[in-house]
């Protein structure tokens, strides 16, 4: 067959032309028939597949990190109940409002106890912070440095929290005398927070 018989083909009487034409003509209904299943079916479908295999990896790695941290939980439990534990130590080293005038009297007896002079012993007003409040003290000592170190040290061994900030020794009147310049710091726990 050759292509001068497709250009002979009546259409209006199909059923007469060769094989060949009638099974080319099956051939490309059935292609476009396809096709049209296709595009109005299937592709939609492969489309939700895409969007829903895409979701499944999301899921998966989400349930895979809750499941490592469920699988981390009883650690972490334990992990929160030593940090509150550790806390409420911690909390029992700040004085409460009731024990800061008697902080203030054991700063001023360490640094008289190493033989220091007060020359400035002012509290200030405290300062709230997150969960605490720093009680100042602007303090100004005289003595050797052997007496100076002697008072630091104590303040570091109270039983309670003191910090020493903004330290400033310049020379005294006599040879061996210092003048320290300190803020001494307390803190205090702001319950209800």
């Amino acid at each position: 067959m050759d292509l001068k018989s497709f250009n002979e083909i009546d259409f209006r009487n199909l059923g007469e032309a060769p094989g060949v034409v009638k099974g080319a003509i099956i051939a490309l209904i059935i292609a476009a028939l396809l096709g049209a299943g296709y595009w109005y079916f299937i592709k939609d479908q492969i489309v939700q597949l895409e969007r829903g295999e895409a979701r499944e990896g999301q899921l998966r790695a989400e349930f895979e990190e809750k499941q490592r941290r469920a699988a981390n939980l009883p650690a972490l439990e334990e992990q929160l109940e030593e940090m509150e534990r550790m806390f409420a130590s911690l909390v029992q080293l700040l004085p409460s409002t009731a024990e800061i005038p008697s902080l203030l009297v054991d700063i001023s007896q360490t640094a008289l106890s190493v033989g220091l002079e007060i020359e400035l012993f002012q509290p200030r007003p405290e300062a709230n912070r997150t969960f605490y409040a720093e009680v100042p003290i602007q303090l100004r000592v005289r003595g050797d440095y052997e007496q100076l170190a002697d008072f630091v040290s104590g303040i570091s061994a109270m039983p309670r929290i003191v910090t020493i900030h903004d330290v400033f020794i310049r020379p005294g009147s006599a040879d061996a005398d210092l003048l320290m310049d300190a803020l001494a710091r307390t803190y205090r726990y702001l319950e209800g927070t």
